[in-house]
């Protein structure tokens, strides 16, 4: 009897790994590429700044009167400030402190909205609504004039600046992870665990939160740039870190009054700001791009 070979089934595609779909995605969009660059461009020059500042000194603030306000040349490329100092040492030494007060301010805004957002989704009722109407009142004040408000009760400083920040940005975490929650609480998984008798607290660790960290965690790199951002505002009004700390807010507050004559000044701590909002913005666009099933289908 003659023998019929029959071929093996084929084997079902595996889905694709993060590590997969974030070279696909990278591949795929050059915006996406690009945001990747920027940020860990920015995280490596926080990390090396006293050692790629040519003047390390006038970046922390020390003053060089003898050479005050030079147009960028060989030996500043982004010229000196009304007190003689170097402006791309300035700008260098910024970007640490820039991002340790948004990193700081996100943080400590979720750690805050995460848990309360998730308790008020998941527990629904009169937690719920006491809880929804405490985030309420935090979201009529607009973030920014909430935060002039706090620093001007504290007193001007990059501490309290950061303090008012997470005051005012929690509850947008709140709100985000709350309807998550609402979504979360009626699948059969969580239904399953409280049959079990599985303890609240776990649920809500083990299945509401964990579940619900995709749309935080973009969130939270998109407003990594734009605190950056808020944070230059205050510094910028008075009310965020004070001379002769790098700031580029200060730094953009600094120059405005020379503006049409030491342009330099303002337009390159400008840049700075907008090529860091740009970068987590096209961060976290990505990162929605990666973690969204529903778009890693199309």
């Amino acid at each position: 009897m003659a023998h019929v070979l029959i071929d093996p089934p084929a084997a079902s595609p595996l889905p694709p790994t993060p590590r997969h779909s974030l070279l696909r995605t990278l591949l795929r969009d050059r915006l996406a590429l690009l945001g990747v660059v920027l940020v860990v461009a920015l995280v490596l020059v926080a990390i090396l700044a006293p050692w790629l500042a040519p003047y390390p000194g006038e970046g922390r603030g020390t003053a060089n009167v003898d050479a005050a306000d030079l147009a960028p040349s060989a030996a500043h490329p982004f010229g000196t400030d009304e007190l003689g100092r170097d402006m791309l040492s300035r700008i260098l030494m910024g970007t640490r402190p820039a991002l340790l007060i948004s990193i700081s301010v996100v943080a400590v805004a979720a750690l805050i909205g995460v848990p309360l957002g998730a308790i008020a989704g998941y527990r629904g009722g009169w937690i719920d609504e006491a809880l929804m109407r405490v985030t309420e009142v935090f979201q009529s004040f607009p973030p920014l004039l909430l935060a002039m408000v706090v620093v001007a009760l504290l007193g001007p400083d990059l501490k309290n600046a950061a303090l008012a920040l997470a005051v005012s940005w929690w509850p947008w975490y709140a709100r985000l992870v709350r309807g998550e929650a609402r979504s979360l609480r009626e699948r059969p998984f969580v239904a399953a665990a409280e049959a079990i008798g599985v303890p609240s607290r776990t649920i809500l660790h083990r299945h509401i939160i964990k579940n619900s960290m995709t749309p935080v965690l973009v969130q939270a790199t998109v407003d990594v740039g734009t605190v950056v951002l808020a944070a230059g505002s205050l510094a910028f009004i008075g009310l965020g870190a004070q001379p002769p700390a790098p700031d580029w807010g200060l730094m953009v507050a600094e120059g405005r009054s020379q503006l049409f004559t030491s342009w330099w000044v303002s337009t390159f701590a400008g840049l700075a700001i907008f090529v860091t909002v740009l970068a987590f913005n096209l961060l976290g666009d990505s990162l929605r791009d990666i973690l969204d099933p529903r778009k890693a289908e199309r």
